[in-house]
């Protein structure tokens, strides 16, 4: 089992040095390091070559994250993927911890870790609704991302079945793929935290955009219109859409955002009349079955 670790940065020279040296000092050596550089004007490149040599360094123009990471996966020479943000920071053991639960459980394609949180360098405690888990976690995933990228190793052959990250969503794009993911297959997860995510610096993609659910939203319509979805599951995500397009509309009248609202609400009364109906077709042949 060999490891292809994917970083994509952009304009993070020193936190991108913190990530990489967490890389190299990993008990488990990866195979490889790739670092997708998405059009970086800072020293990012001169200092990936003078303190890392050994690192594959790819730039592109500015294309965003998602292009970054598919860039770094279609490039990638093994078929174990390791994702890692440069703005995070791997513990030492992390990738052999994995390994270890991978080769226990060879039917898993992909894991995940517990995680440590800093925001404005001060450790946090998670909310429960933030909490991670493994199996079978479609349900937990609906919500709100429950899996960080910084955390993830995953089979190629995986992401041959379900596709990689939408390069068209500028945020939200982890979410998309855990769903499509978490749809079909049971995750392995290290409770241990393995990882420090860093947040609260200004340039973090979460705090561009106002009305996350936004882009959560369009993600659940892809998998509504996309993938084989149980039943059990389509009642979920119905679900899912009825309440968050609600908590958007709601949102954009308070911004007094009356074209977005409309757009919300009519989103909102659809879903709960998709909802209804479904609920009415169960209703009904459990009916049957009791006749």
């Amino acid at each position: 089992m060999q490891f292809s670790v994917i970083i994509p940065t952009h304009n993070r020279v020193a936190l991108l040095r913190r990530a990489l040296s967490s890389v190299e000092v990993q008990s488990q050596a990866p195979a490889e390091v790739i670092v997708v550089d998405d059009g970086s004007e800072d020293a990012t490149e001169s200092m990936v070559s003078s303190l890392f040599p050994r690192v594959t360094y790819l730039r592109q123009e500015r294309r965003g994250v998602s292009h970054a990471r598919n860039c770094g996966i279609r490039q990638a020479r093994f078929n174990w993927l390791a994702f890692l943000d440069s703005d995070d920071e791997w513990w030492p053991a992390k990738l052999e911890h994995q390994m270890a639960l991978l080769q226990a459980n060879p039917d898993r394609l992909i894991c995940h870790t517990n995680e440590v949180w800093i925001r404005d360098s001060r450790r946090v405690n998670p909310m429960k609704k933030h909490a991670k888990s493994g199996g079978w976690i479609f349900e937990r995933c609906l919500p709100r991302c429950v899996i960080s990228p910084s955390s993830v190793v995953v089979h190629r052959s995986l992401l041959d079945d379900v596709g990689l990250f939408d390069e068209t969503l500028p945020v939200c794009e982890d979410y998309d793929l855990w769903l499509r993911i978490c749809s079909r297959f049971s995750v392995a997860y290290v409770p241990e935290p393995q990882l420090v995510k860093y947040g609260g610096h200004p340039d973090q993609l979460s705090r561009r955009y106002w009305g996350m659910d936004r882009f959560r939203i369009r993600a659940l319509e892809k998998l509504l219109a996309n993938e084989p979805l149980s039943r059990a599951q389509l009642r979920s995500v119905l679900s899912m859409l009825a309440n968050k397009t609600r908590i958007v509309c709601d949102g954009a009248r308070k911004r007094n955002n009356l074209p977005v609202a409309s757009e919300y609400q009519r989103k909102y009364e659809l879903y709960c009349d998709s909802l209804a109906d479904f609920n009415r077709a169960d209703h009904g042949t459990n009916q049957g079955d009791n006749g």
